[in-house]
């Protein structure tokens, strides 16, 4: 099941991230640095304010949904939404405060309270395991994205156009899964002493996202205001690009392993969930670490390619950092937060995010100051092994998360060693950027997976000996049912 889920998922994002890169590829191209910067701080706000909006129920959603023991939260979930959307005058005028036009800060919030809807409707599809539905809304968002800020910018480049296409890609999307989702939900009585209690058992977790937001857009923020808004675009177009291609198979991973260890931990207890972790967080590490190595080896050739003239020399410095400190974030969020979610300890995420916060205030300014730019991805790294560490320390306090050590020296060896190989290669080539991808990616992902098999990472023969069973066993009956008819 873990495998098939987060096959799902994965599929889902990398479409969507194709549709991203192009969208990338398409916007840095329409837009000048400061109009796309504009639209990229509104984007940095809009992802602050929508954690706020659906923080206080993303573990009521993942954790009861998930249990298939009948309840009925959506009327609950939907009634609290919607109260907390009254919150969003307030936003508008904190985005002004924080140096948006009033134009763009409207926009971000309107764009931030239609994520939210879309991620309540992903968060329930996740729960019920229906990662189909999820690919779904997925491609659409994306697609509708590209299709409609192209449109808009054709009358209006403008980093305003592109916030309402954003917003109005989030809309379609939800709209797509609307009957599915939120048919038949009891709205109409509302239950105020549920509501406070959820606003309670919320409130922590709601305030570690929104600050660990805040933690994520710092940087951008602070190069706006000590540098400019053109150097905030040119950033964050490769913060972007670099967050976009290697988040999504950890995420897809992570959205089919936690609901499962919840599932598990329900029925079987805490051996039986630390048995499933230790293969997630092998699998989880197998799949991230490769990638943000090979990535950050060939960062230059894919910014060169994505990216348009005048954002290139910039991003490119910066995304071989930014991919190493994808990788601290990933561990953190998408594996050591499930010891909070399985130990019910919510104030965890607080303390563990007020410590990023803290380190990337602090790093973020001096950096910023002192080396521009650049300043920002080095503060960025510092701030997410800062995460990982008091992470780590914090779930001896809760729900103790396994490290396979052996499994993990394993995984470590083998992508440092496809790293060098591919970046020893890329010394000696005298080849245009595309050229250099074609080759450097499938020799990365070859070697990787000749190493896999010699190390026998993540059960590596195991799984593709029963993929193949189970693959050769639906041709086999394929097969017989065509002879039956004829």
């Amino acid at each position: 099941m873990l495998i098939s889920q987060a096959a799902i998922n994965l599929t889902a994002n990398i479409l969507s991230a194709v549709l991203g890169l192009g969208s990338v590829f398409v916007f840095t191209r329409l837009f000048a640095p400061r109009d796309y910067g504009a639209y990229l701080l509104g984007i940095g706000f809009a992802s602050v304010v929508s954690v706020f909006l659906v923080g206080w129920f993303r573990n009521l959603i993942i954790s009861e949904h998930a249990r298939d023991d009948g309840e009925d939260v959506r009327g609950l979930v939907l009634q609290g939404f919607l109260l907390v959307c009254l919150t969003a005058p307030l936003s508008i005028v904190l985005g002004i405060a924080l140096g948006l036009n009033v134009a763009v800060a409207a926009a971000s919030v309107a764009l931030a309270m239609a994520i939210g809807l879309f991620e309540m409707t992903q968060d329930f599809l996740r729960a019920r395991l229906q990662a189909g539905h999820a690919l779904k809304s997925t491609v659409i968002r994306a697609a509708a994205m590209l299709v409609i800020g192209i449109m808009l910018a054709m009358i209006d480049a403008d980093g305003t156009a592109l916030l309402i296409a954003a917003t109005l890609a989030c809309l379609l999307a939800v709209g797509m899964q609307l009957r599915l989702v939120w048919k038949d939900t009891a709205f109409l009585s509302v239950d105020k002493a549920r509501l406070i209690k959820v606003a309670k058992l919320g409130l922590p977790l709601t305030v570690s996202l929104t600050l660990l937001a805040i933690s994520n857009v710092i940087d951008r923020f602070m190069i706006a205001n000590l540098v400019g808004t053109g150097d905030a675009g040119k950033y964050v177009s490769g913060l972007d690009l670099v967050r976009q291609t290697l988040m999504m198979p950890a995420f897809s991973l992570a959205a089919a392993f936690v609901p499962i260890a919840v599932q598990i931990y329900a029925k079987h207890g805490r051996e039986a969930v630390r048995h499933h972790l230790r293969d997630c967080v092998e699998l989880l590490l197998a799949v991230s670490l490769p990638a943000c190595l090979g990535f950050a080896v060939i960062a230059s050739h894919i910014a060169n390619i994505v990216l348009g003239t005048d954002f290139r020399d910039l991003a490119a410095a910066v995304m071989p950092i930014i991919a190493i400190a994808v990788l601290f974030q990933i561990l953190t969020q998408q594996y050591l937060h499930a010891s909070f979610l399985l130990a019910g300890r919510n104030s965890f995420y607080l303390i563990n995010t007020a410590a990023i916060i803290v380190a990337n205030l602090i790093m973020a300014y001096l950096f910023v100051s002192w080396y521009g730019a650049i300043g920002a991805s080095w503060a960025r790294l510092g701030a997410d092994i800062v995460g990982v560490l008091s992470a780590w320390l914090l779930t001896r306090r809760s729900f103790a998360m396994p490290f396979p050590a052996a499994r993990l020296a394993r995984v470590t060896a083998a992508s440092l060693v496809m790293a060098l190989l591919v970046a020893a290669i890329d010394r000696h080539l005298r080849v245009s950027d595309v050229m250099a991808c074609v080759i450097l990616i499938p020799v990365g992902l070859l070697s990787y997976a000749a190493l896999c098999w010699t190390f026998d990472i993540a059960r590596m023969r195991y799984r593709l000996h029963r993929g193949w069973t189970l693959l050769r066993g639906r041709l086999a009956r394929g097969g017989s049912a065509a002879l039956r008819k004829m």
